[in-house]
């Protein structure tokens, strides 16, 4: 019952709109934010040298100014930060890394086994030339003490958390960013600072063109965990990336992390206008939304959603597809989106126009998207599924409950995909209960 109750509490914080600012209708997680007035905490810097009894394994070092600027923290060591980390760690030492790890025990994992290891084709291979660092408010009783980035402004972080973790970490970081900084966001899911509501943020958070250069990195790489600092690289592909709002005084401060991203290898990235990333994100999001949380309940590899699915599993596929299409229709032809496809930093594209998206975001068009990628993700497993079978937290909120938010927003509906949230969330499995949640008893 205790499970239902909090449910319950989560469905209807999700679907609660705040009063309006600016004449726009504010999400919950973005009024507690302008409601807010605690000050950014001061935080400290842990190495390895601040764990008692340890031979001090990656030595802190005072910073230069010079190596602040080039040095790229990676906020997040699961599956994407890892791949990330590997790439970047072979630009070598004129690019150093630092790897922020969320808890400490972590970082004394780290003391008895440093490395992150990413096999590709079958093949492991180990880097362990990063600095890492755990940032905490809890100053360190053993060894030298530092605060984050020596009581500077981070240049250049990359945030590689789980999506409901991200945007809530990079506030907490706040008083170390400003307008120099480029801070770029690798998770899934639709980005929380795209239209309206990235300027209301800046306004409260920063001074006026302060803000840093918010990046997005739409990662298509297909990456799976075999446990702490160890992924495989199962499903090679690519990362595009570009600008979702960038400081008008600042926005070639973000070139250096973006041609970084660009020179690494294995990563295939990409530039692109900011238009065109935004629609990559909305088609990315209805994959996400699809294959992630039905694996989750059926506790299943990618394929089985593709491979002769049952006719009522792929009937309601074609439901949630459906919904999605409707919904993202609806969101091109919005008026908060014209910034996006007319502003100065998109590129004036016909397939980008309102009409064109219409049709690109139609339900025939979504389906053919998605049978294409479940092909080439077919032999592996979702990190939705992954999460859900070690017990951790979910992204379904993100994914399918930005679609039900979006859908109220545009004065829709999306009944489907808040079940399938409240399915995923209420801990459901397998594929009978999934049907019969949808369809009901035969």
């Amino acid at each position: 019952m205790s499970r239902f109750i909090r449910n319950m509490s989560t469905t209807t914080r999700l679907l609660s709109q705040s009063v309006p600012k600016n004449g726009v209708i504010m999400p919950p997680w973005l009024h507690d934010i302008t409601q807010s007035t605690s000050a950014a905490p001061k935080l400290y810097a842990w190495t390895p040298e601040n764990l008692p009894n340890t031979s001090g394994n990656g030595k802190s070092k005072a910073a230069t100014p010079k190596d602040l600027q080039k040095r790229i923290f990676i906020l997040g060591i699961g599956n994407l930060g890892r791949l990330y980390a590997n790439s970047l760690a072979k630009l070598g030492q004129e690019v150093p890394v630092t790897l922020v790890l969320h808890r400490k025990s972590l970082l004394e994992r780290w003391v008895s086994e440093p490395g992150i290891e990413l096999t590709r084709h079958g093949v492991p291979e180990k880097i362990s030339s990063f600095d890492v660092e755990w940032w905490t408010e809890e100053a360190p009783a053993h060894g030298p003490v530092r605060e984050v980035c020596d009581g500077t402004k981070i240049a250049n972080l990359l945030v590689a958390t789980k999506a409901p973790d991200a945007l809530p970490q990079v506030d907490r970081l706040r008083s170390y960013l400003d307008g120099n900084s480029t801070v770029g966001f690798v998770q899934n899911g639709m980005n929380k600072l795209w239209p309206p509501y990235g300027a209301i943020y800046n306004e409260h958070r920063f001074p006026p063109r302060q803000h840093p250069n918010w990046l997005v990195c739409v990662t298509t790489h297909g990456v799976y965990s075999l446990g702490t600092f160890k992924s495989v690289h199962a499903a090679p592909a690519d990362i595009a990336m570009g600008l979702v709002l960038p400081n008008p005084d600042t926005a070639s401060e973000a070139d250096y992390l973006m041609d970084q991203i660009l020179k690494a290898p294995e990563l295939e990235a990409r530039k692109v206008p900011r238009n065109a990333l935004w629609v990559l994100q909305l088609e990315k999001l209805v994959i996400n939304s699809l294959i992630n949380p039905l694996t989750a309940v059926i506790r299943c590899m990618n394929g089985h959603l593709f491979d002769q699915p049952a006719p009522e599993l792929k009937k309601l596929m074609d439901m949630l597809v459906d919904e999605a299409s409707q919904i993202l229709q609806a969101l091109a032809q919005h008026s908060s989106s014209q910034d996006i496809l007319t502003g100065v930093d998109s590129a004036p594209h016909g397939d980008l126009s309102k009409e064109a998206l219409v049709e690109r975001f139609s339900a025939a068009r979504l389906n053919a998207m998605l049978q294409r990628v479940g092909e080439k993700v077919k032999e592996n497993r979702s990190s939705m599924c992954q999460d859900v079978m070690a017990g951790k937290q979910t992204e379904v909120w993100e994914f399918n409950g930005w679609l039900v938010q979006m859908a109220e927003f545009l004065g829709l509906e999306a009944p489907n995909h808040m079940k399938l949230c409240e399915l995923v969330e209420a801990g459901v499995v397998g594929e009978q209960n999934l049907l019969e949640a949808y369809f009901g008893k035969k």
